[in-house]
């Protein structure tokens, strides 16, 4: 059982790298399911759009917090442990790391967000991949998309950067894997590769 996820501030390049990831593990024969938060089943894919479009002030980090969690069941239940059992490589663009972020440590409400992902999830991944860059770099990066999911960004450069110290201070865990972010994708990708081979026995 493997289950790798991406992590990193908005416009970290997270998500193109999951998606490269994804694709040279299948090129290596693996079976790979390749998924998202908020999002990754039909119930989380709803909760996705309350939450990531709308005015930044729309909910509270604390109603934040039910709805990505409830999200996040809907994922595992539905997604996740199921490909799993199936035997293959899991990859996830974001887990419950970002909810320990941009809920926990913006509201306040890391001890709550570590209770509920206890008794409501209950799994971590194998491996996390945590694609680092500056805020500023991210912040650009992100509003440059010009996508409708701009909630977070909306909230200003004081919480990316808020979010790349937290998202460091959690990668002293052992399941983590810091990549510097700031290079050209291609070069991203191989380290990533690299790295996730040397970590897990693929």
């Amino acid at each position: 059982m493997t289950f790798i996820s991406f992590e990193g501030i908005d416009g970290s390049g997270k998500s193109t790298q999951a998606r490269r990831l994804a694709e040279a593990l299948r090129a290596r024969g693996h079976a790979v399911t390749l998924t998202r938060e908020p999002g990754g089943s039909p119930g989380a894919e709803d909760i996705r759009r309350m939450v990531l479009e709308g005015e930044a002030e729309r909910w509270s980090a604390r109603t934040e917090l039910l709805l990505f969690t409830a999200a996040r069941r809907d994922h595992l239940e539905k997604t996740i442990q199921p490909a799993l059992d199936r035997g293959e490589i899991v990859i996830t663009d974001r887990f419950a790391d970002s909810t320990r972020m941009y809920q926990g440590l913006r509201g306040g409400l890391e001890d709550q967000v570590d209770i509920l992902h206890a008794s409501m999830i209950g799994v971590e991944p194998d491996l996390t991949v945590l694609i680092d860059i500056p805020a500023e770099t991210g912040l650009g990066r992100a509003r440059a998309r010009h996508g409708g999911e701009q909630r977070f960004e909306d909230m200003g450069l004081g919480l990316q950067r808020q979010m790349r110290d937290g998202f460091l201070r959690l990668a002293a865990a052992p399941r983590f894997q810091i990549i510097d972010g700031t290079g050209d994708p291609d070069a991203v990708a191989q380290d990533v590769l690299g790295a996730v081979l040397a970590r897990l026995p693929l």
